[in-house]
């Protein structure tokens, strides 16, 4: 499918059009800034990942500098509620805690 779909002319055509609008096709090398987009915040996974397991998660979440926990606080800052989530989405509603998806969580890759 990816061969057949880069082999259509109209696509390649697309591609051409972008590059002569200054889209680059060739992925730049990221600089290591040191900034951490999730640093010093207390996130908690609640429910079923559909796109990731937890420990993905966990590492991702981890990687931008956030601390995850297992149950939320008046110090969590931000609860991922997959599928089915239970109390721990109810607490965090409660106490005003921000509530984030899975979507959101796959944004930050």
């Amino acid at each position: 499918s990816v061969r057949a779909f880069f082999d259509d002319p109209a696509n390649r055509e697309r591609f051409e059009k972008l590059e002569s609008q200054g889209v680059s096709m060739v992925a730049e090398p990221v600089e290591e800034t040191g900034a951490q987009l999730l640093q010093g915040l207390t996130v908690v996974l609640t429910g079923t990942l559909g796109q990731m397991t937890r420990r993905e998660a966990q590492q991702l979440l981890e990687g931008l500098g956030a601390r995850v926990s297992g149950s939320v606080s008046a110090k969590t800052d931000i609860v991922v509620a997959g599928e089915a989530a239970g109390s721990k989405l109810e607490k965090a509603n409660e106490l005003g805690v921000r509530v984030e998806d899975e979507a959101w969580l796959l944004g930050l890759r």
